[in-house]
């Protein structure tokens, strides 16, 4: 059996497993519960009335968080010549064609987010199998296949998050870390329910928002009100 603090254990003991918090309220839990020796990240799980087996009921998208991640995000470009020199000077960690290609196939891969050109697909397409099943595909759907690789660069750096559904109609991303003010943790976590809400795809039925729990890395999932984090 896991063993907390006298401090989380103590939080544990207030949180109703079935009650629906405001968001102002499980926030405030959260960041009380949070006693790791490291910054812990805010997590938002959120379960859908979809089934992505459906081609028409698949949920992913790109969020840019306003008040940003808290984390530091390693950035891998496939861009050639000029593309290539936009990508370094927008802050780029690694940037690459056939040479990244190669390293990424190796095994290494010591990135966060993969950026591409359109016209360096070809190339990246070869690597499905290897960027695919770790979400770091890239994708014109969240932007990350693109000519204007210095403003998707800036984007990843300065706080966007990719989030998909996954087989159980879940989704799950970070929305800040638990040393972040409360109001910034509620901003972002809206900006990211707001953001699932307008990738709501045609095939969805009934209630597409059904369930929403936060929690910290370390600490008790809490269950949110959904209309609380909804802009009604």
């Amino acid at each position: 059996m896991a063993k907390f603090g006298k401090r989380t254990a103590a939080v544990r003991e207030k949180i109703d497993r079935n009650k629906l918090y405001s968001i102002a309220e499980a926030v405030s839990f959260v960041k009380e519960a949070a006693n790791a020796k490291f910054d812990e990240t805010v997590e938002v799980a959120l379960n859908l009335g979809v089934d992505p087996r459906h081609a028409d009921q698949m949920v992913r998208g790109v969020v840019n968080l306003p008040n940003g991640t808290g984390r530091d995000v390693r950035v891998a470009v496939f861009a050639k010549n000029e593309k290539a020199d936009e990508a370094k000077a927008a802050g780029a960690d690694i940037v690459g064609a056939e040479d990244l290609m190669e390293a990424v196939q190796s095994g290494k891969i010591d990135f966060d987010r993969c950026i591409a050109t359109p016209d360096m697909m070809p190339v990246v397409g070869r690597l499905g199998k290897v960027l695919g099943p770790r979400n770091l595909m890239p994708n014109p759907k969240t932007g990350t296949v693109t000519p204007d690789v210095a403003a998707a660069v800036k984007a990843a750096k300065g706080g966007a998050v990719e989030f998909r559904v996954e087989k159980a109609g879940i989704i799950q991303a970070g929305v800040g870390k638990a040393s972040f003010d409360a109001a910034k943790i509620e901003e972002n976590f809206k900006a990211l329910v707001d953001a699932v809400m307008k990738a709501k795809p045609a095939g969805a039925k009934g209630t597409y928002l059904q369930r929403v729990a936060i929690s910290s890395t370390m600490g008790p999932g809490i269950k949110v009100d959904p209309s609380s984090v909804l802009d009604v």
